[in-house]
């Protein structure tokens, strides 16, 4: 709504601006230049995603000092504290850093994005970048068409920093053709009027360009220029600084709760900056002073010494907040109350997590755990059974046979609500991820869980065909008929009990060359059925009604033990390099676990390496 609003306005602006001086070409497509090569340095750092960034960025989840200095670190690397910000609330709705970490590295940013302002000051002001700028770009455009996504990442990085000279650069040479024109400082104003007219224009200038680097640099070519006043330049930063928080709002926008209540602390502490800053600017100009004489800094360089006061405010920010950090934390808990948990909508698969490949994999992978706990209480209350007892209980063949009275529950009615919805937005988002330029073993990630959705479907939707006999028989002890549907009951729970027994164990230690044995035990199990049925008919233990109900009943069973194992296999196989090859040699194919189960041999045979099969659940 924002943005719709200020379109026809700042439009509007602009051409008539453009339309009184044509000096003010220069100025405009000075800032235009600077702010495409923010976009495209934006996007060079995104294919450099899946690397380093996401690795540093889950290490600086350890402390406060760490997640500090990494918002420094990036910040200035990457010259845009938004950037940061946007993948800061993307690891914080894929559940990747805690809120904690998200507000350090927040804090760490305003600190990291004062280098833009000493690089513009003390370099581009002071040397002739254009010629920088242009060998950069001709070695850009070659790198960016190659076919290697760090090559193109580095090109646009390039690119990037190209434009950003030649915005400069313009706007050096706009303001100062513009100066004998048309005089600004005619419109300074002084006193606290000023302070607050020229704070709420750079905060409006922020929110129009969306970059407080780009309002920064404006402001520091006007003042190089002579074009506004030293004293209304440091307003004009302290609005920059406000209004750098609207990108960061924007993006929580499509954010879980988490990300919503990052955004506020953004905001939050943006503004307590900015109001430290108006209230003592004064004595901050004063520090200013004294730093600028002892680092040797020109009483009229107002360009460096504005870096210096851009720096101050905001490491003086972080040093008043930062020890009301937890406090901080712990209102943000309560303005932005965690919803009430709706176990049918997905939890991890907002778009906000879409951009990088740490985070899309992560999100699926969790939304993938939430389907099949909700599956879990499905599934064992389908077999009338309770999860707390079966996982509780030391001997799960007597626990089941303890467990008569059935669950009153509409199973149909919450399949939909828990299962298939949830199964739906799965489905959704690794299509949604599909066409981006995300790498193959991200997708290869991305296609298996989706698959293992499939698989934790249909256990469940075995466990509804057979529901209503396994009520039937074991409601009531009806002799040995009891016992078969127990037995199938019994098999379940056990294979639900060892998967949560995996889940709970140290990822480090964790190993599922368990799956391949349960696997070839209910071949065994499944191919034994026909014979122990027919033992029993001879026997006159069961009658046929029985016996074609309990083998249709076994089958579903079956199968749902399958895809459960199916579902664990892809859910919690990442095991650590050595372990993993050991496994890629013990573990066997699917064609394997059948002849096993035939001859108690393994057959031995090629890999059979296919495409992910693609999800067709109703």
């Amino acid at each position: 709504m924002l943005k719709k609003l200020l379109f026809p306005v700042i439009l509007s602006l602009l051409i008539l601006g453009l339309y009184v001086s044509p000096d003010f070409q220069e100025i405009s497509a000075g800032v235009a230049i600077f702010l495409f090569g923010m976009l495209m340095l934006e996007d060079g750092f995104k294919l450099f995603s899946g690397g380093f960034l996401e690795i540093a960025l889950e290490k600086a989840t350890g402390s406060i000092p760490r997640s500090l200095g990494f918002g420094i670190i990036t910040t200035t690397i990457m010259q845009s504290s938004s950037l940061v910000s946007v993948i800061t609330i993307s690891f914080l709705s894929a559940g990747l850093i805690s809120l904690l970490a998200g507000v350090g590295i927040i804090f760490g940013a305003n600190i990291g994005t004062t280098t833009g302002a000493w690089l513009v000051a003390g370099f581009g002001l002071k040397v002739k970048i254009s010629a920088y700028a242009l060998p950069m770009l001709a070695i850009a455009i070659v790198m960016v068409f190659q076919k290697n996504k760090y090559w193109r990442g580095a090109g646009f990085v390039l690119a990037g920093l190209g434009f950003l000279f030649l915005g400069i650069h313009h706007m050096k040479e706009g303001f100062e053709a513009f100066k004998d024109q048309f005089d600004l400082t005619r419109f300074a104003m002084t006193g606290f009027t000023g302070l607050v007219v020229y704070t709420m224009i750079g905060a409006t200038a922020t929110v129009v360009m969306q970059s407080s680097h780009a309002t920064m640099v404006l402001i520091i070519t006007a003042l190089a220029a002579g074009q506004i006043s030293y004293e209304n330049a440091l307003a004009l930063a302290i609005g920059a600084n406000i209004g750098t928080t609207i990108t960061a709002i924007i993006g929580s926008f499509t954010a879980n709760f988490q990300g919503k209540r990052l955004a506020l602390a953004h905001l939050i502490f943006n503004l307590v900056t900015a109001g430290v800053a108006l209230v003592f600017i004064g004595p901050i100009r004063d520090a200013v002073d004294i730093i600028s004489l002892n680092v040797g800094i020109a009483d009229t360089d107002f360009a460096l010494k504005l870096a210096v006061f851009h720096t101050i405010f905001n490491v003086l920010g972080v040093a008043l907040m930062l020890p009301l950090m937890r406090r901080m934390i712990a209102m943000l808990e309560r303005v932005v109350v965690e919803p009430t948990e709706d176990l049918s909508e997905a939890r991890y698969l907002s778009a906000v997590v879409d951009e990088f490949p740490q985070t899309v994999k992560v999100a699926m992978r969790k939304e993938v755990m939430h389907l099949y706990d909700n599956a879990v209480e499905l599934i064992t209350h389908g077999l009338n059974l309770h999860r707390h007892d079966i996982f509780d209980s030391s001997d799960i063949a007597a626990t089941v046979r303890a467990c008569r009275t059935p669950v009153e529950f509409d199973i149909d009615q919450r399949y939909e609500a828990r299962i298939k919805t949830l199964y739906a937005a799965i489905v959704e988002f690794a299509t949604r991820v599909g066409p981006k330029d995300l790498p193959e073993e991200v997708m290869e990630d991305i296609y298996t869980m989706r698959d293992a959705a499939g698989r934790i479907v249909r256990a469940v939707k075995s466990v509804k065909h057979l529901r209503r006999n396994a009520t039937h028989y074991t409601e009531q002890t009806q002799g040995v008929i009891t016992d078969l549907y127990d037995q199938l009951r019994t098999e379940l729970a056990r294979i639900l009990v060892e998967i949560r027994k995996l889940d709970q164990a140290d990822p480090e230690d964790r190993s599922t060359l368990w799956l391949d044995q349960e696997r070839i035990q209910v071949e065994k199990d499944a191919k034994g059925t026909n014979a122990t049925v027919e033992t029993l008919i001879r026997d006159n233990a069961i009658d046929a009604f029985m016996a074609t109900s309990f083998l249709n009943d076994s089958g579903y069973a079956y199968g749902a033990m399958r895809d459960l194992l199916g579902a664990a296999q892809a859910m919690y196989n990442e095991p650590s390099d050595a372990l993993a090859e050991v496994e890629r040699i013990l573990s066997l194919e699917d064609d394997e676990v059948s002849a096993y189960a035939d001859t108690g041999f393994p057959a031995h045979s090629e890999p059979n390496h296919k495409e992910p099969a693609s999800a067709s659940q109703n």
